[in-house]
């Protein structure tokens, strides 16, 4: 009885190692597919592997470049993709999924699989990235009571649950053991810079077995120390920790201690983010980074059979509104990050391979790839054409106030008592533009918003005379605060505020990362708290019609309707323009003869101030010429056309004085008052 028993364990072992081989033969045909670690080494199918990586986000690359960008990674000597996800992209309201065009990473998965590239996907659900809030849907701000982000807080869970029952069965089949390109799937992302909360970490582990089963490699990446080590990585749930650190320290003490934090044999040396640049904020130089020390950095973990994943391959660009931003000590140390996210990577922003760091002659990635792996040097690739088209004469089309009826719609105006934050009121990006009245007494009052994100346009005028005749009194900066003086307009009636607050992008890393937008405190005027509020959301959805539109009845130049004021607060206002334009939209047009002709380009904004352009109704970002370093903005190919193009601009301050852009073939990052 007991041999009996014996022989039937034996024969229903068999029969689950023959299921679990079924498993993980592909849809193809191909057996033995699989990936795993072990001996502190990665094993595919049955060899021993060493992952030479990078990230290449395709959500900051236009679709059509997609094949592009992953060959020219191809080509510098990767064999590995990785990219995270961003939520906030797949889920842009509750229940609302997106994946086409910039979000379908389906689409995207299978063409890394059909280049022979591996992946390995980082699926958050916070992915960091200088992306807006980190990869957070901004209506998880919008909750009550608030969310604890980034935490075992049920309610926040719950929704990382559904959502990931949305992403992960669409990923599930393009697993490594399934046949796709799927080798590891990370959790979370750098959290044990953020907390220990382990038993959160837990909750995303059950969640990721019980939609991709336990044949992939699930792991962390956190910083090479023993303290964000120690928060961050679960061994015990049987995760991979991976490690990042800067590139020049040396990699192999870290790579020692990644060892302590995985299982014995489990511990394959790996830096999941290897830098290749650095990010850059508005109003900093350019970083860049020395091509012959960081192929050197990487030549030290490859030759000695360590793996490797640049951060970043190629960059992209932060295109539209999603662009993250950082804080230092204080959340007021605000630092939004540039609509360029070229990160002075080896493929930089426009695909070019021709610099130091990719094809240079002794010291590049591109040849250390080659001498530490053996693979092949790949021909190089092309450069993608680019286009010079010269300058485009511009015309304001209109005023905002003009056409906010047109740019607002009406039933999403929200009323209440006190201000309400950006999220409470819908709008999750951009702008949005609050009105108030007051009394005005004396020569002057004195405004205060003592919490602003990001940064506030201040405009005044008679209540008799609605938005016409509305006079620009200065800016409120979240950096900068302090309180603003405003003239009396000497009005017969009530005086009304309009207050444009622009969202400049989310705080995407560290403890303020709970990032509310727009107006977050009581508004004073002369210590008077202000009440009564209307919220207009803007929406540039109708830019297309906006030349059609003649206003009845244009804004009078303030040159020639200025107001009476007294004293210092003359020299005050002319100091803060008071006598300039306000936000205007401005528009352009330019003509390519033919197919061939289509070509990459930049729009050059020297001369202009601060705001967001839109080509062909793409919006390819922000601008702050004034500010700096960026001062033209990237435009692919596959948003222009043959024939008319047209080029909106929404200007917040005023435009060069010739009303004109310049469409260049090259990228400049040398404008800027530290220029």
């Amino acid at each position: 009885m007991a041999a009996s028993a014996r022989s039937f364990r034996e024969l229903s072992l068999l029969l689950a190692l023959a299921l679990c081989s079924a498993l993980a033969s592909s849809v193809d045909g191909e057996t033995s597919r699989r990936f795993w670690i072990e001996n502190d080494a990665f094993w595919k199918d049955g060899e021993q592997f060493q992952i030479v990586g990078g990230d290449v986000h395709y959500f900051r690359i236009i679709p059509e470049y997609w094949k592009d960008r992953l060959l020219r990674a191809k080509a510098l000597g990767l064999n590995t993709i990785q990219t995270y996800v961003p939520w906030n992209l797949h889920e842009p309201e509750p229940r609302s999924w997106e994946f086409r065009g910039f979000a379908d990473i389906e689409s995207y998965l299978r063409l890394a699989h059909e280049l022979e590239m591996l992946v390995m996907l980082r699926v958050g659900p916070y992915i960091c990235g200088e992306w807006d809030l980190g990869g957070f849907p901004p209506w998880l701000l919008s909750i009550e009571p608030a969310l604890k982000l980034r935490s075992s807080d049920s309610a926040y869970l719950s929704l990382v649950e559904r959502w990931w029952s949305v992403l992960l069965p669409k990923v599930a089949p393009l697993l490594y053991v399934n046949g796709g390109p799927i080798i590891m799937v990370q959790i979370e992302n750098e959290f044990g810079s953020f907390g220990n909360d382990k038993r959160y970490l837990h909750n995303l582990v059950l969640l990721a077995r019980r939609y991709l089963g336990n044949d992939v490699i699930l792991y962390t990446t956190d910083g090479g120390t023993i303290g964000t080590l120690k928060n961050g990585s679960i061994p015990q749930d049987d995760v991979f920790a991976a490690v990042d650190f800067s590139t020049g320290d040396n990699p192999w003490p870290i790579f020692r201690l990644q060892k302590q934090y995985n299982f014995p044999g489990k511990s394959a040396p790996l830096t999941a983010e290897f830098y290749t640049g650095w990010l850059t904020h508005w109003g900093e130089s350019i970083a860049t980074t020395d091509a012959r020390s960081t192929a050197k950095a990487l030549k030290d973990i490859l030759c000695r059979n360590g793996s490797a994943v640049l951060y970043m391959a190629h960059g992209g660009t932060n295109f539209g509104f999603y662009n993250g931003a950082n804080t230092g000590q204080d959340e007021s140390e605000y630092k939004a990050d540039l609509t360029s996210y070229d990160y002075d990577a080896p493929i930089k922003e426009h695909g070019d391979v021709q610099n130091p760091k990719y094809k240079g002659m002794l010291y590049s990635l591109r040849r250390v790839i080659h001498e530490c792996t053996g693979t092949p040097l790949r021909p190089l690739p092309d450069n993608i054409e680019r286009g010079n088209y010269g300058l485009v004469k511009l015309q304001k089309v209109a005023s905002l106030f003009d056409i906010l009826d047109k740019i607002c719609d009406p039933p999403k105006v929200s009323v209440s008592e006190q201000p309400l934050s950006m999220e409470q009121s819908g709008q999750m990006f951009g702008f949005l533009l609050y009105f108030s009245e007051y009394q005005g007494i004396g020569p002057y009052n004195i405004l205060s918003i003592p919490k602003v994100h990001d940064r506030a346009q201040v405009f005044v005028s008679c209540s008799l005379d609605g938005v016409r005749n509305r006079r620009y009194a200065g800016t409120i900066e979240r950096w900068s605060n302090k309180p603003l003086q405003i003239p009396s307009l000497s009005c017969s009636s009530n005086t009304s505020l309009y207050i444009l607050v622009e969202n400049m992008g989310r705080v995407n890393y560290g403890q303020y990362i709970f990032d509310k937008k727009g107006i977050l405190s009581s508004v004073e005027m002369d210590g008077i708290t202000l009440r009564h509020w209307k919220m207009y959301p803007l929406s540039f959805d109708a830019l297309g019609v906006l030349a059609k539109f003649q206003p009845i009845q244009q804004i009078t130049n303030a040159r020639n309707n200025k107001v009476p004021i007294h004293g210092d607060a003359q020299n005050k206002l002319r100091a803060s323009s008071f006598y300039r334009n306000g936000p205007e939209i401005y528009e352009g047009h330019f003509h390519i003869d033919s197919d061939n002709e289509v070509k990459d380009t930049f729009i050059s904004f020297r001369g202009w101030n601060k705001g967001v352009a839109f080509v062909n109704n793409f919006n390819i970002g922000r601008f702050w010429p004034a500010m700096g370093p960026q001062c033209a903005l990237y435009v692919p190919a596959p948003i222009l056309r043959a024939g008319d193009n047209v080029v909106v601009i929404f200007e917040l301050h005023g435009p060069n004085p010739e009303h004109t852009i310049n469409l260049v073939e090259d990228p400049d990052f040398t404008c800027g008052s530290n220029k």
